[in-house]
């Protein structure tokens, strides 16, 4: 018998939160090329929610014209990889064609599942998360690229230190710098009933992981689990823009 194939449902929703005027965020979904992305825009007056946006529709737009290379055996590592730096490299021309926009810049953290394999490639910029939820255990799938959990990782700072940092939204990569950033990506592989949660960090940095697994076990769909999400985010101070898409693996 051959393997069994997973297909993937999905559910995004973004919220401006209670301190912010303007949301910088920004998700897409693309069911038809198996793509799922939430970016973080930076730059406030500097037109950050230009750059989430421009970021993340040229890293779609570089995967759909990926798909045919795909299907000649061109590894969707590598695909997504040269989608993320051109998403990059169009915020650069972006500056360039218009100074009122330097500085700004965007995270950004990417699902990619072009073919049912039960393979997922997870690829990241910055401090937006990659979360798996599978059976009833919540697992990190990313490493934030950002001062605070760069002095984590070393030992001069704990994770509830880190939470409440006033450093803790500088981040060490981004798409929009005057470098070109390092994208950090892998493959995992999927299970039937597997949940995975790609956040801004308006999500993360306001309620802990333990509340974010309890939300994901009592939720019934993805858009409940979504609403709940958002709703414990504020509730907690809604200190930044919150968004977050939703996966749900299904065996066909």
């Amino acid at each position: 018998m051959g393997a069994t194939l997973i297909s993937l449902e999905a559910w995004g929703e973004t919220d401006v939160g209670m301190k912010r005027r303007l949301n910088e965020d920004f998700f897409l979904i693309d069911d038809r090329i198996g793509a799922y992305l939430v970016a973080d825009g930076m730059g406030g007056h500097a037109a950050g929610d230009v750059a989430s946006r421009l970021a993340a529709e040229h890293i779609m737009e570089g995967l759909q014209e990926a798909k045919e290379a795909i299907a000649e055996g061109v590894s969707p590592v590598s695909v997504l990889r040269n989608a993320i730096l051109g998403g990059h490299a169009r915020l650069m021309e972006a500056v360039r064609q218009d100074a009122s926009l330097k500085g700004m810049g965007t995270t950004i953290v990417v699902a990619f599942y072009p073919e049912p394999t039960g393979e997922l490639v997870i690829a990241h910029v910055g401090d937006s998360r990659a979360y798996r939820f599978r059976q009833g255990e919540l697992d990190l799938l990313t490493e934030d690229h950002s001062w605070v959990h760069e002095q984590v990782a070393a030992g001069f700072l704990s994770e509830e230190a880190a939470r409440k940092h006033p450093l803790k939204n500088v981040v060490t990569q981004a798409l929009g710098g005057g470098s070109e950033p390092q994208v950090e990506i892998h493959t995992v592989p999927i299970m039937d009933s597997d949940v995975y949660l790609l956040c801004s960090d308006g999500l993360n940095v306001m309620i802990r992981d333990e509340e974010i697994e309890r939300i994901l076990a009592r939720s019934s769909s993805l858009q409940e689990a979504s609403r709940n999400l958002i709703i414990a985010a504020n509730r907690a101070g809604g200190n930044d823009n919150i968004t977050v898409v939703l996966l749900k693996a299904r065996a066909a």
